[in-house]
């Protein structure tokens, strides 16, 4: 007996994603089926003309969106900025920022402070705690300021 290996197929919106286009800007043909990781493979290989346009000029989807823009997929949505946006777009933004983008990217600035901040902190957690082990001591009661 064999067993025939069917290869593993995604939804069009999952194709998508990964190809990291807005779907409803792409051809019918590729809405309308799923697709393999080979195909995937293939379109990142050797992209069709729609797919260089789309990444090239968009409509992009959120999270290109925002990553474009400096800000989060949330902050988006609290601006009011939940449509596709073309490149001509995004680039309009950055021009000329409203409020709320300016407001969104210092909060995505604070953000990634905060997250090196709490890396900086745990990593000199884990040395006190790795040097607490080799020299016997408790390193509950004497982690100093840093450790808060």
């Amino acid at each position: 007996m064999s067993t025939e290996h069917t290869p593993q197929s995604m939804k069009p919106a999952t194709a998508a994603q990964k190809l990291g286009v807005y779907l409803p800007a792409t051809p019918e043909d590729f809405q309308s089926k799923p697709h393999t990781r080979a195909e995937l493979d293939e379109l990142n290989a050797n992209p069709p003309e729609w797919l260089v346009e789309l990444r090239k000029n968009g409509p992009h989807p959120r999270g290109v969106i925002a990553g474009k823009l400096g800000v989060s997929i949330a902050g988006l949505a609290r601006g009011g900025a939940d449509d596709p946006l073309t490149s001509a777009e995004i680039l309009a933004l950055l021009q000329a920022p409203p409020q709320w983008l300016v407001q969104e990217r210092a909060t995505q600035a604070e953000v990634r402070d905060e997250k090196q901040r709490v890396k900086e902190r745990d990593a000199w957690r884990r040395e006190q705690a790795a040097l607490a082990e080799k020299t016997g001591r408790d390193p509950s009661n004497g982690g100093g300021a840093r450790g808060r």
